[in-house]
């Protein structure tokens, strides 16, 4: 659990939470990406169109938004003591999948 420390302070035990939240970005990157590579995929399947490229395009820079958001959490995650998640992180991480999300669902239809 925790512990105390020779001058009276808590120790914090984290468990495998990091770890888990870790993994949990992992599998948001990882199905982002097939997301996109689909997307990108059926926009372009008949031919590249100037639409289907700009789909893609956009697709592209939203996924690598994501991909930003999601490398910095993850490398703050790896600290003995992670900091919380801002409100402006997890603002632009849920954007950055909604957005993905909508991109992909246009490109299919």
């Amino acid at each position: 659990m925790g512990g105390v420390t020779p001058a009276g302070e808590q120790v914090r035990d984290p468990g495998l939470q990091p770890e888990r939240t870790r993994l949990a970005w992992r599998r948001t990157t990882l199905s982002c990406t097939v997301a996109a590579v689909l997307a990108g995929r059926a926009a372009l399947h008949h031919g590249p169109t100037v639409p289907g490229v700009l789909a893609c395009a956009l697709c592209l820079l939203l996924w690598l938004g994501f991909l930003a958001v999601a490398h910095r959490r993850m490398v703050a995650l790896t600290t003995c003591r992670p900091r919380p998640l801002t409100a402006g992180t997890a603002r632009a991480a849920a954007l950055c999948t909604l957005a993905l999300a909508v991109c992909a669902a246009a490109m299919v239809f």
